[in-house]
C-alpha cells in the first residue's frame, strides 16, 4: 500500500496498530494459517478441517477458538455441527500475501520454513 492510499490519521492511529498486532498474533501459527487458507473457498465444519489439514480434532478446535476470539472466523449451526467461515476476505488476502511472500523469500534465501504436519 502506498502512503497516498493510506490516510495520515490511520498511520498515526495507535488503536488500529494494536488491533492489527492482535490480528497478526492470532495468525502466528502454521495451523491457523492453514485453517484460514482452507476457509478461503467455502465454510467448513471441524471434521472437514481435520480431514483436510491432517490435524487432530482437539488441535483444530483449539485453533478455531483463537481465530474466533480474534474475529477472524465465525461459527454458525448446520444441524448438529458448527460450520466455520471467515469473517471477511481481508484476512484471506493477508494470509495469502504472507504465504506468497514467505515462499518468494524462501526461494531467494534457500531456507525452509516450518510446515504443518
Amino acid at each position: 500500500m502506498t502512503p497516498s492510499v493510506m490516510s495520515p490519521s490511520l498511520i498515526a492511529d495507535r488503536n488500529a496498530h494494536g488491533a492489527a498486532s492482535e490480528l497478526l498474533r492470532a495468525l502466528a501459527s502454521p495451523a491457523r494459517v492453514s485453517i484460514v487458507m482452507a476457509l478461503r473457498d467455502h465454510p467448513r465444519c471441524v471434521h472437514e478441517l481435520v480431514a483436510d489439514l491432517q490435524l487432530n480434532q482437539p488441535q483444530v478446535s483449539q485453533h478455531l477458538r483463537v481465530l474466533k476470539e480474534s474475529g477472524v472466523v465465525v461459527g454458525s449451526r448446520r444441524g448438529r455441527e458448527v460450520e466455520y467461515s471467515l469473517t471477511d476476505d481481508h484476512v484471506a488476502h493477508i494470509v495469502v500475501d504472507a504465504v506468497v511472500h514467505a515462499t518468494e523469500h524462501q526461494g531467494a534465501t534457500g531456507h525452509q520454513t516450518e510446515t504443518v504436519p
